[in-house]
């Protein structure tokens, strides 16, 4: 497990760049290539959703989504072996394309959902995708990791790397 008293600690995971910002905040960054309004679609909708969201070898049995600020969302990942994950939180902002400001927890996950800022720039036609997720505790953000969130979100956006030219 990976714990850290100075800020800034950074690994490549794949195409993924993972930074321990503290003992509470992590932030994920890759690039795509794809204009940004294309990876904010794939973000907003639920039949784009339940085709790259979770690592390879999985699928999402449930999506639920009221994409607005105020709504709830709810995805559940069922791996390979037939386990489940599941996965849920508000929205808080939405600005269509750049911002999704969400709560994000999972099941298991002790206390309540952190903050998660996604951000998307563009920069001739490929997009930088930002998730700084803010825990309420290094225990949060120690399970999360734990977890295996880093190959899972890895994996995940390099299936939204493939996906999204399917939806150009």
């Amino acid at each position: 497990m990976m714990t850290t008293n100075s800020p800034q600690v950074s690994r490549q995971v794949g195409a993924m760049t993972l930074t321990l910002k503290s003992d509470v905040e992590i932030e994920f960054t890759r690039k795509f290539n794809a204009p940004r309004r294309l990876v904010f679609e794939a973000h907003s909708r639920p039949e784009h959703i339940r085709r790259w969201w979770g690592p390879r070898g999985t699928t999402m049995p449930v999506c639920e989504m009221d994409f607005r600020p105020g709504g709830k969302w709810r995805y559940v990942v069922r791996m390979a072996d037939g386990r489940e994950q599941g996965f849920g939180g508000e929205y808080r902002e939405i600005v269509p394309p750049e911002r999704i400001v969400w709560t994000f927890g999972f099941d298991g996950m002790p206390g309540e959902p952190g903050e998660e800022v996604l951000t998307m720039v563009e920069h001739d036609g490929v997009t930088t995708l930002t998730a700084y997720s803010k825990f309420n505790s290094i225990e949060q953000r120690d399970g999360a990791i734990a977890s295996g969130m880093e190959t899972g979100a890895a994996e995940t956006w390099d299936r939204l790397e493939e996906l999204l030219p399917a939806i150009a």
